[in-house]
């Protein structure tokens, strides 16, 4: 599995991964949700962030995260690939070169809450809304571990 810097041109390709990551795994989320949050994400999100992708040895993007201000604002894995390694590998990319100490993750998501808290983040706070102001509550986490001095 390779890290490597996204550009436009792999966007399209993108938004597919993460519309069937959301479809697998936001069972919160109905259909109306994802057709708002489609544009956005594509228009406004992905050139918001510092993006980075997982690919294989043939080149096929195997899941992606964003970044900005050391929060991992967003970490999608093709379903093919859950499981495999491949959102440690951002993440851990994302920690320790992006300086990423921070993620928020929908509370209606148990599996990303403990998978962000196997990486090593604990809930540090609560909002009702996610960020488009939807009744989504976040938990927001932080970086329980530093990993170039150990536990904070």
């Amino acid at each position: 599995m390779i890290i490597s810097d996204v550009t436009k041109t792999n966007y399209s390709e993108l938004i597919k991964l993460w519309e069937r990551s959301v479809r697998a795994t936001h069972d919160f989320l109905d259909e109306s949700d994802i057709e708002y949050l489609r544009p956005l994400i594509l228009e406004q999100y992905f050139d918001a962030v510092e993006l980075k992708c997982a690919k294989d040895s043939h080149g096929v993007i195997l899941g992606f995260c964003g970044v900005a201000e050391g929060n991992l604002e967003m970490l999608f894995v093709d379903p093919q690939s859950r499981g495999q390694g491949v959102g440690s590998a951002l993440c851990a990319y994302a920690i320790d070169n992006l300086a990423v100490t921070k993620v928020d993750v929908n509370e209606q998501n148990p599996q990303a809450l403990g998978f962000y808290e196997h990486i090593g983040f604990r809930i540090v706070g609560r909002s009702d809304l996610d960020g488009q102001g939807k009744p989504f509550p976040l938990l927001h986490m932080e970086l329980d571990y530093d990993r170039t001095r150990g536990k904070v």
